[in-house]
């Protein structure tokens, strides 16, 4: 005679227990059938109301950070007469924003140019570092022996500051503006490839497994569930990169002395233009919060959230 449990571990229910209650049917149009007399009932509303609330709630916060950035600046232009006010500030970006494409000369470039100027270097660096740094640090979360040999190199590098590479660059390239890219390149690359490793590094066992069922070959493991699953933690690196490079090309186009939005801020500097720095220094920014927050649509659109509160 067969016993309850047994009927159960062969799979067969005992013909006197019920069957396991199941969740509700939900039918074609999205609505759930009850589970005592079958009547229809509908999806819970959206919540939208909340969601704008929300939203209004974290646009008046930005506002309240922005006002005591503008005190701040206030009490510091009041303290410091040589300190330009925000009215003077927004007098001087008018003017450079009327006419930002001219150019006059070597020297003499509008603001839109020099951002051009800068935000190329930064792309082509930008670009180089990604193209290493991806496959690297893929190469590295997917190999104990990659890493073992690659970690000890990065970890020697990585702290080194970026302005320390731009002789050894000038040495190298004979050229300024070549030796800008190389820093950006050297500066952009360790993110991109210790955040790569961590999203190789990560990839459930599940998933492993059954890349081997299918008998995945190399290639087609990273393809198809290294890089899908490491997503995330590639745009997170390619994110702290780009604004990285971004801070780092104003300390480097100073350096060099060459065209670019860091020359600008040091010509004005040197021309005792301070407005026209702090103009300077509000552009970059506003350009930096864009940057940022492209990367930061892409990381959402691959399925990663940035770390809020």
């Amino acid at each position: 005679m067969t016993t309850h449990s047994g009927r159960a571990a062969a799979g067969v229910l005992p013909q006197d227990e019920p069957a396991p209650e199941t969740a509700p049917a939900e039918t074609a149009s999205g609505v759930r059938a009850g589970a005592a007399g079958g009547t229809a009932t509908p999806p819970p509303p959206r919540r939208t109301g909340g969601l704008v609330r929300t939203a209004a709630a974290g646009f008046a916060w930005s506002l309240v950070g922005l006002a005591v950035l503008v005190g701040l600046w206030l009490w510091a232009a009041d303290s410091t007469p040589e300190l330009p006010t925000p009215p003077e500030v927004l007098d001087k970006l008018g003017d450079l924003l009327s006419d930002p494409f001219y150019d006059r000369g070597p020297g003499d470039k509008g603001i839109g140019l020099q951002l051009l100027t800068s935000l190329r270097r930064v792309f082509t660096g930008f670009a180089l570092a990604a193209a290493v740094g991806i496959p690297l640090g893929l190469l590295m979360g997917g190999s104990k022996r990659a890493w073992q040999a690659a970690n000890p190199v990065v970890q020697l590098l990585r702290p080194v500051s970026p302005l320390a590479w731009f002789p050894l660059g000038l040495v190298v390239l004979k050229d300024a503006p070549q030796a800008a890219v190389f820093v950006i390149f050297v500066t952009a690359l360790w993110p991109t490839v210790l955040n790569t490793a961590a999203g190789a590094a990560s990839v459930p066992e599940d998933q492993r497994n059954v890349a081997r069922v299918f008998r995945f070959g190399r290639v087609a493991y990273v393809r198809h569930v290294m890089v899908p699953h490491s997503l995330p933690s590639i745009v997170t690196g390619l994110r702290l990169s780009m604004g990285i490079a971004w801070m780092v090309i104003v300390a480097v186009e100073m350096l060099s002395g060459s065209t670019g939005i860091g020359s600008f801020v040091w010509n004005s500097y040197n021309g005792g233009d301070l407005a026209e720095v702090v103009s300077a220094i509000v552009l970059i920014g506003a350009v930096g919060f864009a940057l940022d927050m492209f990367f930061l649509w892409l990381l959402r659109l691959t399925g990663g959230k940035a770390a809020t509160p």
